[in-house]
């Protein structure tokens, strides 16, 4: 595989730091609202990537951080006269409850800020024991003029940054760029006792000492959006590698941003859509198919028009994989002339034909994480399939084949929803169409007809098979 280095700005080899073993750090969100979907980007980004080096055979560690103490937190609270930790409890939850909904399942590590400022304290008392902090009144500063090669990242020159910088009232630091790693109570804010006196840790440390401790100096990948680049992540290089002496991060894996109406998405223009919001409207596979048609160093247009038509292409790979279902259960003809295991007939050519895309969509994951060309594949292999299963050219045997083929793909970019299963039908949605065939069986076709449609209502059709009945999600 080829990963494109945000630091060294070009594609190189990747190959785990430890074996067989991927170490990866992404940024989760500040949860003071609820997120918007842009925040959706990065988490999908990383699920995907995790699933990609699983399928490869790798183990995973996969750490994404919750911030949870923060200047737009307390003043939230303030304004609605509760406690700073009561607005980032809701809030987190709200976070983890939108993100459950797109199926793509969890990190494994999901820290909070409050719950590490210990390990905090620790990297700060380091860098100051090193020469690389110091101690302003309250406060804590990261001493910028002690890191020769501080913005290697945004590729900015120290000199440049420094123009038009300012030193706020309040803060009584050596140099405008310096940045602070503690700072001192205030009152009514939360607060922890420090070396320094009682405060809260700044924004940028609290990424540096979670992923060190859970992934060690010199991790794999480090993730988020483009707009971390500058100065999140510079900070963090500066102050990592300032404490432990050695490369913080290996891969540094930036996606690109949403753009509303040609305007990129903030909560400055005013133009936030969120999650949960998008999701109440669209389905999770629809909005999971909108991330992946664009490479995720590309910005992306995104509106209801690119949601619809997503909503369109995830409908007909659920209409294909529901037909595989049927041909593979003996509930479609196929030709009755179809001989598996015969290299002149159309399931062996159409067999041939998707291994070849399997391996195209391998290849293009392997090309700096490419899903755009990768999701193409999956639209190819879906229309070779429809134009096989009209002709009637698949027996049972290679329907079963086909679609575990695809299932392994789609399982890949986290569309596993449009396989449908029962495993995904709600009991009450099954104990209804139960009920339906009971009543079929009764002859009682009207009350049948009431549940057909309450099912309906609902977005699942009951499809009438041989010896029984199917639920298929349509929604």
């Amino acid at each position: 595989m080829r990963l494109y280095d945000s630091l060294s700005q070009e594609k190189k080899d990747f190959v785990p730091r430890d074996g067989d073993r991927v170490t990866m750090y992404f940024c989760g969100p500040t949860v003071y609202n609820y997120v918007h979907v842009g925040n959706a980007r990065p988490y999908v980004v990383s699920m995907v990537a995790k699933r990609y080096f699983e399928s490869l055979g790798y183990s995973v560690t996969l750490v994404e951080n919750i911030t949870d103490i923060d200047d737009r937190i307390i003043t939230k609270g303030i304004k609605e006269g509760r406690p700073a930790a009561d607005v980032a409890a809701e809030f987190a939850q709200a976070y983890r409850d939108d993100t459950d909904r797109l199926g793509l399942g969890r990190p494994d590590v999901e820290p909070l800020a409050t719950e590490h400022v210990q390990e905090i304290i620790d990297l700060i008392a380091t860098l100051v024991e090193r020469g690389h902090a110091y101690q302003a009144g309250p406060d804590v500063y990261f001493d910028v003029r002690s890191s020769p090669d501080y913005g290697k990242l945004s590729k900015q020159q120290v000199a440049e940054m420094r123009h038009g910088a300012r030193i706020s009232v309040g803060e009584d630091k050596k140099d405008p760029l310096d940045f602070a790693l503690w700072k001192g109570a205030k009152p009514g804010e939360p607060a922890w006792d420090s070396p320094w006196g009682s405060g809260r840790p700044g924004w940028h440390i609290e990424c540096s000492a979670m992923s060190l401790k859970y992934l060690g100096a010199g991790f794999d990948i480090h993730g988020g959006g483009r707009d971390l680049i500058f100065p999140h992540h510079e900070n963090e290089i500066a102050q990592s590698e300032g404490a432990v002496g050695a490369p913080y991060v290996r891969f540094w894996m930036h996606n690109g941003m949403l753009n509303l109406s040609e305007q990129k998405m903030s909560k400055s223009v005013g133009n936030i859509l969120t999650l949960r919001a998008t999701l109440d409207k669209h389905r999770p596979e629809a909005l999971i198919a909108v991330f992946l048609a664009s490479h995720y160093r590309s910005p992306m247009e995104f509106g209801e028009d690119v949601l619809e038509e997503a909503e369109q292409q995830v409908d007909r790979l659920k209409n294909v994989f529901g037909e595989l279902a049927d041909r593979a259960a003996g509930c479609a003809p196929a030709a009755p002339d179809a001989a598996p295991g015969d290299s002149e007939t159309p399931d062996a050519a159409l067999l041939d034909r998707l291994g070849a895309r399997r391996h195209a969509f391998m290849d293009a994951l392997a090309d700096d994480l490419n899903t755009a060309a990768a999701l193409a594949e999956i639209f190819g292999a879906a229309r070779e399939v429809n134009a096989a299963l009209a002709a009637g050219d698949l027996d049972a045997g290679t329907a079963a084949r086909v679609r575990a083929g695809m299932l392994e793909m789609v399982h890949v970019l986290g569309l596993d929803a449009v396989a449908g299963g029962d495993a995904a039908i709600p009991e009450d949605v099954v104990c209804m169409a139960e009920e339906r065939q009971e009543c079929r069986v009764a002859r009682d076709f009207a009350r049948a007809d009431e549940l057909r449609a309450a099912l309906a209502e609902r977005g699942y059709e009951v499809r009438d098979v041989p010896g029984g009945f199917k639920v298929v999600c349509t929604r």
